[in-house]
C-alpha cells in the first residue's frame, strides 16, 4: 500500500507540476479574490501554507491598494497576486501600484481586460491572469498575451456567469494548451479538482473554504452561517423584470435576499406609475445592496447583508487553519488515485 500511496503522491505531483511552476507555489490552488475577506492576513496565510494568496483590490483607490500590499508584504515573503477589476476608473493608475510593488500576478476580473492593460502589467514584470467565460474570449486572450486563464463556474459564490464549470470544462480544457488553466466554482474537495487536472486543467481556484477558515477575517457570524448552510441554500439573486437587469450575485438566501424581491417590486411600480424615469429606477435597484457585503463580513449581520457563498458552502463542516484545508485536498487527491490503482 506504501508503494501505492507513494506512486500516487508522484503522480498527483506531476500533474500539479504545471500549476505550480506557474505560481510559485507548493500547491496549485489559487485563492480567489473576495471583497473584504481577501486581505493581507487572509491572503498571507494562504500564500505562507503553500498555496497562492490574491488580494481583492475591489473598489480600493490606488493609496489603500499601495498600502495592502505593503502590508502583506510584511506577513510573507511568498508570492501573491493582485486582483483588479477592469471597470475601475483609476485602473491604470492600480497597474502601475502593482509594477512598483514589484508583484509577480495581476488578476484581472470583472470584464476582459484590454490588450493595453494585459501589455502594462506584463512589461512591468507580472504575470497577467484573466477570467474566460468561454472558449472564443478564452482564444482572444491568449492572443492579447494573457500568461493564465481561470474558467469559472455558475456554482461559485459572488458575482457569477450563467455556465457551470462541469460544461465549461468540457468548452474549454481540450482546446487551451498554450497558457495554464485553472478551473473555479463550487470545487470543496480533492478528488473534484484531480478529475478537472486529468481533463487538463494545470491547477484550481477556490473561494468559499477559504472564506470560512480560521485566519479568515469574516464576522463569527458570517462563518457560522456557512456552518449551517447546504449547497441548496447558496442562490443566484433573482431578477424581477427583464427592463431592470441585475447582475447575478451567489449568496446565501436570507432576509435580504427577500427584501431585494420586495425592493424591486416597489420600483417597477414606481417606474410604470411615472414617479420614476428608466435610469432612476436602474439606480435604486443597483443601489439596494450597497454596503451590503460589508455588513455582512466584518459586521456580522447574515440577515440582512450579502452572504456571498458558492454551492461548495455544504461542504464547510468546521472552521480550519487554511494549511489544514491545502492537506486535506491534496491527501484527498491522493487517496483517489491510490484507491484506483489497488483496483487496477
Amino acid at each position: 500500500m506504501l508503494n501505492l500511496n507513494n506512486a500516487a503522491a508522484a503522480e498527483f505531483e506531476a500533474l500539479t507540476r504545471r500549476g505550480r511552476e506557474f505560481l510559485g507555489t507548493e500547491y496549485a490552488i489559487m485563492a480567489g479574490a473576495m471583497s473584504w475577506v481577501s486581505e493581507r492576513h487572509l491572503v498571507s496565510a494562504i500564500s505562507n501554507a503553500g498555496g497562492f494568496g490574491v488580494l481583492a483590490c475591489g473598489a480600493m483607490p490606488p493609496e489603500l491598494l499601495e498600502k495592502e500590499i505593503e502590508a502583506t508584504k510584511t506577513l510573507t515573503s511568498k508570492p501573491f497576486g493582485v486582483n483588479l477589476i477592469t471597470m475601475h476608473p483609476q485602473l491604470d493608475e492600480l497597474i502601475q501600484v502593482c509594477v512598483r510593488q514589484k508583484v509577480s500576478h495581476v488578476v484581472f476580473a470583472g470584464g476582459i481586460p484590454s490588450a493595453a492593460h494585459i501589455k502594462a502589467a506584463k512589461e512591468g514584470g507580472a504575470k497577467v491572469i484573466a477570467f474566460a467565460p468561454a472558449l472564443v474570449l478564452a482564444k482572444r486572450l491568449v492572443k492579447s498575451g494573457v500568461d493564465a486563464l481561470v474558467i469559472e463556474g455558475s456554482e461559485a459564490g459572488g458575482h457569477i456567469g450563467p455556465v457551470s464549470l462541469t460544461v465549461l470544462a468540457q468548452e474549454i480544457l481540450p482546446h487551451i494548451r498554450d497558457v495554464p488553466v485553472f478551473v473555479a466554482g463550487g470545487l470543496g474537495r480533492g478528488e473534484a479538482i484531480l478529475g478537472y487536472l486529468e481533463m487538463g486543467a494545470a491547477g484550481a481556484q477556490l473561494g468559499t473554504l477559504f472564506a470560512a477558515s480560521k485566519e479568515s477575517i469574516a464576522h463569527e457570524n458570517f462563518k457560522k452561517a456557512f456552518l449551517r448552510a447546504n449547497a441548496r441554500d447558496a442562490l443566484p439573486s433573482v431578477q424581477l423584470d427583464d427592463r431592470f437587469p441585475v447582475i447575478p450575485v451567489r449568496g446565501l438566501m436570507n432576509e435580504g435576499t427577500r427584501r431585494f424581491m420586495r425592493h424591486q417590486a416597489e420600483v417597477v411600480q414606481k417606474f410604470q406609475s411615472g414617479e420614476l424615469d428608466k435610469t432612476a429606477a436602474q439606480l435604486e435597484i443597483e443601489h439596494f445592496w450597497a454596503g451590503a457585503l460589508r455588513r455582512a463580513v466584518i459586521d456580522g449581520d447574515v440577515e440582512t447583508g450579502s452572504v456571498m457563498a458558492g454551492q461548495s458552502v455544504g461542504m464547510v463542516t468546521e472552521i480550519l487553519p487554511v494549511a489544514e484545508i491545502l492537506a486535506a485536498l491534496k491527501a484527498q487527491a491522493i487517496a483517489a488515485l491510490a484507491a484506483r490503482a489497488a483496483r487496477s
